[in-house]
């Protein structure tokens, strides 16, 4: 067994929960907003997918070593100032290094502010735990969310446009010769909302105990 505390099992679990049996979209039900908004193409959601991953990350790390010192009437307050300074430096990234797709993302970056993934991980996590462990809260929580969006985005963008990533996938293997035609519906959000739905679905089949009585 390892000595070292940075890999023990309940760090382990930490991280790896968010990824499916407590998944921040299909089991907490929350961020679904951004899953309907910019999942209609596959590059926004990863990039949304990695904008999340830093917010949260290092603001749960914050959070984490200045809870023994923020007064309990203000913590919300001191959460949302270090959220709002991520997300600004976030976008500033963005649109230094990947202009373009900050346009497609357009204000959802800044609404990264009040995503409740966030503020829910530091009010109910960050705030009653050791920098390390909060950080890889972030990280799974953050993974989470984005392996959603990732899988909403992929049937979104193949079924509605024919593509990914702009490249032309149904056009190459040459469905549109034996008649196959682009789903116009998956484009829209309400497409969005049934996929996660699938998604819900699916995951409870498989895991009966998710099922709430």
């Amino acid at each position: 067994m390892s000595s070292d505390p940075l890999f023990s099992s309940k760090n382990l679990k930490v991280l790896t929960s968010p990824l499916n049996e407590d998944n921040p979209i299909t089991v907490q039900v929350l961020g679904i907003c951004s899953a309907l908004a910019i999942t209609a193409k596959l590059e926004p959601a990863i990039v949304m997918t990695f904008s999340v991953l830093a917010v949260l990350s290092v603001s749960n790390v914050v959070i984490s070593l200045l809870r023994s010192y923020i007064p309990p009437r203000i913590r919300i307050i001191v959460q949302l100032t270090v959220i709002a300074a991520m997300v600004i430096l976030v976008d500033q990234v963005l649109k230094a290094f990947a202009y373009e797709v900050s346009k497609q993302l357009s204000v959802y970056v800044g609404l990264i502010i009040t995503n409740c993934i966030i503020m829910g991980r530091l009010e109910a996590f960050a705030m009653t735990n050791k920098p390390w462990p909060a950080f890889l809260d972030g990280v799974g929580n953050a993974a989470g969310y984005g392996i959603i969006l990732v899988i909403v985005a992929f049937f979104r963008e193949l079924l509605g446009a024919g593509t990914l990533f702009g490249y032309p996938v149904i056009e190459k293997i040459g469905l549109y010769n034996i008649g196959y035609e682009n789903n116009g519906l998956m484009i829209l959000p309400p497409m969005a909302l049934m996929l996660v739905g699938i998604i819900i679905w699916i995951q409870r089949k498989r895991k009966p105990e998710l099922i709430e009585d």
